[in-house]
């Protein structure tokens, strides 16, 4: 797909120009990085809720729990990918997110961390929508278990016909039977299953290493501010 053209207004200046224009910028970049790991510190000080509840997930390897997820190491990291019970293919923007996940997972397990995605889709269903786009990264369904509905990204029938739902910590209208999150948990010594995060919309964007690189080129994003996400299409879709 195309994108509609953006109108570079940028004034032309000399060499000598642009380079007291970019220390100006660079003190800027510098102080948004203290800001930035100032803040996570602050999210790694959040404190932690301890999960009792039973969650059995269906997976590549059978019938797991939360606790099994962890795979011998103390801190998980759950993607939740929107892809409902009764849908043919996932998510084209948590197939665009979807698309960066395997990179960093080839680390991940290094730094003491596991990466996992779950939906509510039936798991033969994600094993063949995974094979389609050719990722690696483990991927359990969640079907018939509360796990999506208790962490606020998989919506009710009733909560649909009421066009109220609790969606990134505040409540709004019904937009979709799924929406897309991320949710980190910690096990301790003892093996007890701990809720210590989760992000929802816009905290996602971190996680998209090709937004990273948009944003240094002139054009930006060149989204459409009413529909940002109207361009992705999932990989094999693209036009050559």
């Amino acid at each position: 797909m195309k994108l509609a053209e953006t109108e570079l207004n940028r004034e032309i200046v000399s060499e000598a120009e642009w380079l007291v224009a970019r220390k100006d910028l660079l003190t800027r970049e510098k102080e948004f990085t203290r800001q930035r790991d100032a803040l996570s510190a602050a999210r790694r000080s959040l404190p932690m809720v301890k999960i009792d509840k039973d969650y059995v997930f269906e997976g590549p390897d059978g019938k797991e729990t939360l606790a099994d997820l962890f795979d011998g190491r103390s801190q998980l990291i759950v993607y939740h990918f929107m892809f409902g019970p009764d849908w043919d293919e996932g998510c084209k923007s948590c197939s665009y997110l979807a698309d960066h996940f395997d990179g960093a997972n080839r680390h991940l397990p290094h730094r003491d961390v596991t990466f996992v995605a779950i939906s509510r889709a039936p798991l033969p269903k994600l094993e063949a929508y995974k094979k389609r786009l050719g990722w690696r990264f483990k991927w359990l369904s969640s079907q018939g278990n509360d796990f999506n509905f208790d962490y606020h990204v998989s919506f009710t029938k009733e909560e649909e016909q009421k066009n109220k739902v609790y969606y990134n910590y505040a409540t709004g209208e019904f937009v979709s039977d799924e929406l897309p999150g991320l949710s980190v948990f910690y096990k301790d010594e003892n093996g007890d299953v701990f809720h210590t995060y989760s992000a929802y919309a816009r905290g996602l964007d971190h996680l998209v290493g090709t937004y990273n690189f948009l944003d240094l080129v002139p054009k930006g994003r060149d989204e459409n501010p009413d529909s940002t996400m109207d361009w992705v299409r999932r990989h094999d879709e693209y036009l050559a």
